[in-house]
């Protein structure tokens, strides 16, 4: 078997102002901006789609939030759609780095990868003036909701807790003729671990709670043409009528490469989404019972880093440059929260939990550019062996078939987020 080298991290970003162990009051502000396109979109997701929008079932969002230590800055952007290319990620940066005064290696812009929204070009998808149009809409919608976010914030206290939902399973499995396919996979890993983070003001109120949980947003499948943000929506949907309004719900997505809900794709009957709605609530009412544990510090240090490693890519692949992967972590205390600009194998981010030194590591996928599937190096086919070596762990399949990697994206994605991780203060 071919062994690839792995050009690692290419630059390192790092800033923290404030002498160390020292520590500053937090302040945190919110901001939540629709996104809908307010005309007919081709859709993002299934290839198979050729119609344009028919409606909107659930309006989307972009949710902006703005985190400070008195020194350093950091925002979280959290937006209902499938994804944003390197290109839109360094326009928008170079923005909020030059108008709101925020770094870009403290800026997390993550999608949920919803399979019911817009096409925005992550795929180098249609670029027709109603596209060209949305894109430029969206972009100022997300550094208005960043700006209200930052302009917004007062002393808050922020802590984090965990949970479990088992909304999800594995969705890598047996054809029943020795192949992977999509399906459902009750024996491969699942990763169902649900992280929280609570914000509250000086008076206890909770003004944000966000939540991050490994799936894929595809519940309601391709023949879906209604404009839907899919279960991030409903869960956020749940927690905001529970709060009366009150409360903002980041939901970013967890490594979900090989995870999909266990309703759908394809689950949606006259405009109705019972199955969307199921997996939203039990996730919602889990994230509120753990948010109800949480204990929030009032001050910390915010610092950030970030980089990117240059993965080689398959041989057959035309473009003979290697592949970009961003990296980014944010600590916000003693949460830490790592971000990849891809879509990556539960396992993934299992392993690179458990290795770094904070109990409080978050993985964001979809963040900060899209690298397209990133996949354990176990996923691979070996040289000579059938494609389906057991029933718990499938290889080849449609995620190996299409990520651009040759092999190697685990080893590299572990190592270098552990050791950015660890480099915090």
């Amino acid at each position: 078997m071919r062994k690839n080298r792995i050009l690692v991290t290419v630059f390192i970003l790092f800033s923290a102002s404030v002498g160390l162990g020292q520590k500053t009051p937090f302040s945190a502000g919110f901001a939540k901006i629709n996104i809908t396109p307010a005309w007919p979109m081709p859709m993002s997701g299934y290839g198979d789609r050729k119609d344009l929008s028919k409606g909107v079932h659930d309006s989307l969002y972009v949710r902006a939030t703005a985190f400070s230590d008195g020194t350093n800055k950091a925002l979280l952007i959290s937006a209902d759609v499938i994804g944003f290319s390197h290109g839109f990620w360094k326009e928008i940066t170079e923005q909020i780095e030059k108008h709101l005064q925020v770094k870009k290696e403290y800026v997390m812009l993550a999608a949920v990868h919803n399979h019911s929204g817009p096409v925005t070009r992550v795929y180098n998808e249609d670029s027709s003036v109603a596209v060209v149009n949305y894109i430029e809409e969206l972009r100022n919608k997300i550094i208005e909701a960043s700006r209200n976010a930052l302009n917004s914030m007062e002393p808050a206290d922020i802590g984090t807790g965990k949970g479990i939902c088992k909304m999800n399973i594995n969705r890598r499995a047996s054809n029943g003729k020795g192949k992977t396919t999509l399906g459902r996979n009750p024996y491969a890993p699942c990763d169902h671990e649900v992280a929280v983070m609570k914000v509250t003001d000086k008076s206890g109120n909770v003004k944000g709670l966000m939540i991050n949980w490994p799936c894929h947003a595809v519940v309601l499948g391709q023949e879906n043409y209604l404009i839907s943000s899919d279960w991030p929506g409903a869960a956020a949907e749940y927690v905001e009528d529970k709060f009366e309004g009150s409360v903002m719900v980041p939901i970013t997505v967890g490594a979900s490469g090989d995870i999909n809900p266990i309703y759908g794709p394809g689950n949606f009957d006259d405009g109705e989404s019972r199955e969307r709605d199921a997996v939203g609530e039990d996730l919602a009412i889990e994230a509120i019972r753990v948010a109800g544990e949480i204990k929030g510090n009032s001050s910390g240090r915010i610092s950030a880093l970030q980089s990117e490693i240059m993965l080689p890519r398959k041989p057959n692949d035309q473009n003979e440059d290697s592949l970009i992967v961003r990296l980014t972590v944010i600590k916000i205390g003693k949460i830490v929260l790592t971000g990849v600009s891809g879509e990556v194998f539960n396992q993934i981010s299992v392993k690179m939990r458990k290795l770094s030194k904070y109990p409080f590591t978050i993985m964001i996928t979809h963040c900060n550019g899209s690298s397209g599937y990133l996949v354990t190096d176990d996923a691979y086919p070996l040289d000579g062996v059938p494609e389906m070596k057991n029933k718990a762990k499938p290889t080849g399949g449609y995620e190996t078939n299409t990520t651009r990697v040759s092999s190697g994206a685990e080893r590299a994605i572990i190592e270098n987020l552990v050791q950015m991780v660890n480099k915090m203060p």
